[in-house]
């Protein structure tokens, strides 16, 4: 989740074990634990770009974790807070705080280490956006609300937003990964490895993923009080054995694939430029599958070098009008008017 909602759920939920007296000093508290196990971001390295998705969402965001990470977060919040906060208050605040951090990361699609270092699996619900304003204005402004009435009731009241707006992203999830089998029975395939995702900032447009015979194919759901879909298009499944036979098994960029599938949860598809494997989890438009990122594979290098990490911003203007085109329904159609 991005940084300013991370730091809110912190805030709020420390607020609530907080007295009125010290709503302003355990909201900060909470926050800066909100956002501490996001530090894994400056785990990275210059030589190997798959480097930082390893660590990213990993040990600082796993259950195991949150008792060690909020004890840090306490020696450091001593520095600044320890005439206001006693060590024990401190340490609550902070426990509350990054407790919420791992467990809102898992809602969305991206994947979280929860259980880590039992399982390394990327656990993703798909109910939330990584960026979701409908979902972090409300509870903002309830934390600013609740420090200024010094009011607990409104910090119950944006908490019940929170539960309410993920019991949505729920309920949404579930309507799309129905419109997707549907879509699949309607063109005879299998859909192996159904997923649903929101799309970026609302649980109204979502897309759906399937395999078939070798390939994924990927539409754009619209949820709102009927569901429709706006169909899609498909990419070709990686298949590493077959689209590198040339690439020697015991190279760094074999492995370095490997870990990208890891990290894609699978979900590895090859376009028009048979050397750039993507991640066909994200694109900008829902039902498209140019892909917001992707690994180049270079025959040609030592064995011992990397891959390359591609990163696509490409015609972002043209993208949000087709985003926007069809969140506003255009190109979509309910299924029954196409069975």
């Amino acid at each position: 989740m991005d940084p300013v909602t991370q730091g809110a759920f912190g805030a709020i939920f420390a607020q609530t074990i907080s007295n009125k007296k010290k709503f302003l000093v355990g909201s900060i508290v909470g926050c800066c634990a909100g956002l501490a196990p996001d530090l894994d971001i400056f785990i990275r390295s210059d030589s190997d770009p798959l480097l930082k998705l390893e660590y990213h969402r990993q040990f600082t965001h796993s259950l195991i974790f949150i008792p060690i990470g909020a004890f840090i977060v306490t020696l450091f919040s001593r520095i600044l807070f320890k005439k206001y906060l006693s060590l024990g208050e401190t340490y609550l605040f902070s426990f509350l705080g990054y407790a919420t951090h791992g467990l809102l990361d898992a809602c969305t699609s991206y994947g979280t280490q929860l259980l880590w270092p039992f399982s390394d699996e990327r656990i993703s619900w798909n109910y939330v956006s990584v960026v979701d304003l409908f979902l972090s204005i409300p509870v903002i402004l309830s934390i600013i609300f609740a420090i200024i009435m010094k009011n607990k009731l409104i910090t119950l009241v944006g908490i019940l937003y929170i539960f309410i707006y993920l019991i949505f992203g729920a309920f949404q999830e579930n309507r799309a990964q129905f419109v997707g089998q549907s879509i699949a029975n309607l063109r005879g395939h299998e859909s192996k490895h159904l997923t649903a995702k929101p799309s970026l900032g609302n649980l109204f447009l979502w897309k759906t993923i399937y395999e078939d015979e070798g390939f994924y194919y990927v539409d754009a759901v619209r949820l709102f009080s009927k569901s429709e879909y706006c169909q899609g298009t498909k990419i070709k499944k990686l298949d590493i054995l077959n689209d590198f036979s040339e690439l020697d098994k015991k190279s760094q960029q074999y492995r370095d694939i490997k870990r990208f599938d890891w990290f894609s949860q699978g979900y590895l598809g090859k376009g028009i430029d048979k050397n750039i494997i993507t991640d066909v989890r994200y694109s900008a438009v829902p039902n498209e599958v140019d892909g917001l990122w992707g690994i180049r594979i270079n025959p040609d290098k030592p064995s011992i070098d990397h891959i390359d990490w591609v990163v696509n911003r490409s015609n972002y203007v043209e993208k949000w009008k087709k985003f926007f085109g069809l969140l506003l329904g255009k190109n979509c159609s309910d299924l029954i008017n196409k069975s």
